[in-house]
């Protein structure tokens, strides 16, 4: 009997780290092995007035010769590149948007951030729009790639601001490695992601009459670094994508050892959002294990009429803690957002088509999907 236990064991434990070092390898192969300066922008977001681009850039070392161009031994050698890839500071990053242009420097870790004035209107008929990037440093031959930026149709009618830890998956914030199995070795749609979230999601996204195409802006105190193993999670889980904002490397230096406040970070990133798309009203979504109740009934109260509903998932059921979130409830009942501490997707969901937000058959989905 020992050998049939341990041998599926160890299929799944093979399984998870070759399927985990890939998708740590993935960000080195757009160089195909030959080093240098490489840039990585990751998705933006934005408004009719103006946009906003993140991304990294990197001098990485190159693969020997002896590299096979894929496989495990591939995946090893570009772990380790990406290990002692440097970035790089003082480098020139010109970004267009349709016919507005700016350039940006990057700073000392090689990240740069782009704030573009949008002057001349983009397209209003798609909502993914291609940024050009074109990089110049100093001894390195330019680079030229492409960013998404996501701007949302001028009928946008709401904005989806959610947290991702322990609200859209089942982590724990600091069980980062339990996660990482979960989503590589087990079934993901059942094992990572709450039930029913991704048709409540997607539910949100399109509107009650499917045709909203409403942003959803992710926000996690984790690091950059982390971004494709997120990116492979929303996929596998079919998740609605959208820009996911990270701390910058967790804000750590040597004046600063240790990370942000998760709850600053929070507040910052949604109080800019708020003001990028101006007087769109917006739904927040956390869970209660956190500081998420609080960070958003702050929110509620610094920016009058703009929440419309806070859905925070209930993680455990501490009295206290219950206790805490009863009174922020009070706190803003005379305003006309609701916090509603729901054990479901599902309830989340009748709140949402109460409301308006989703429909009927959305409900439904959100329903089915809860029970598989």
């Amino acid at each position: 009997m020992q050998p049939n236990d341990t041998q599926p064991k160890r299929g799944r434990l093979s399984r998870f780290f070759k399927r985990l070092l890939h998708i740590v390898s993935k960000p080195m192969k757009s160089d195909s092995g030959q080093g240098g300066m490489v840039v990585h922008p990751y998705r933006g977001y934005g408004s009719r007035k103006e946009a906003y681009l993140m991304g990294r850039v990197f001098r990485q070392a190159g693969l020997g010769r002896a590299i096979p161009r894929r496989g495990p031994l591939r995946d090893t050698a570009d772990v380790v590149r990406r290990i002692t890839r440097r970035g790089m500071a003082d480098v020139e990053v010109h970004v267009r948007l349709g016919d507005n242009v700016v350039t940006v420097i990057t700073d000392h870790d090689g990240y740069f951030d782009v704030h573009l004035p949008i002057k001349v209107p983009v397209a209003d008929d798609v909502a993914w729009h291609r940024a050009e990037l074109h990089v110049v440093a100093r001894d390195e031959s330019p680079l030229h790639t492409y960013a998404n930026i996501y701007i949302p149709p001028p009928n946008t009618d709401l904005i989806v601001i959610s947290d991702i830890d322990d609200t859209v998956m089942f982590t724990g914030v600091a069980d980062k490695l339990r996660m990482l199995y979960r989503l590589f070795v087990e079934k993901a749609h059942h094992r990572t992601a709450f039930p029913g979230v991704a048709a409540f999601y997607q539910a949100l996204h399109v509107g009650k009459h499917g045709e909203a195409r409403r942003p959803i802006l992710y926000v996690s105190r984790g690091p950059w670094a982390i971004y494709e193993v997120l990116e492979a999670f929303f996929q596998l889980n079919q998740i609605p994508v959208g820009p996911i904002l990270f701390l910058r490397e967790w804000g750590i230096s040597l004046r600063h050892p240790w990370p942000r406040r998760a709850e600053d970070h929070k507040h910052a990133l949604i109080t800019r959002m708020l003001s990028l798309f101006e007087d769109l009203p917006c739904v927040l979504i956390g869970d209660s294990g956190q500081h998420d109740p609080e960070v958003y009934t702050r929110i509620v109260k610094e920016h009058p009429g703009r929440v419309k509903a806070i859905y925070i998932r209930r993680i455990g059921q501490k009295a206290d803690r219950e206790r805490a979130i009863a009174r922020l409830q009070d706190e803003i009942r005379h305003t006309d957002c609701e916090l509603k501490l729901a054990s479901d997707s599902v309830a989340m969901a009748e709140h949402a088509r109460d409301r308006g937000y989703i429909s009927d058959n959305a409900l439904d989905a959100v329903d089915r999907d809860s029970r598989l």
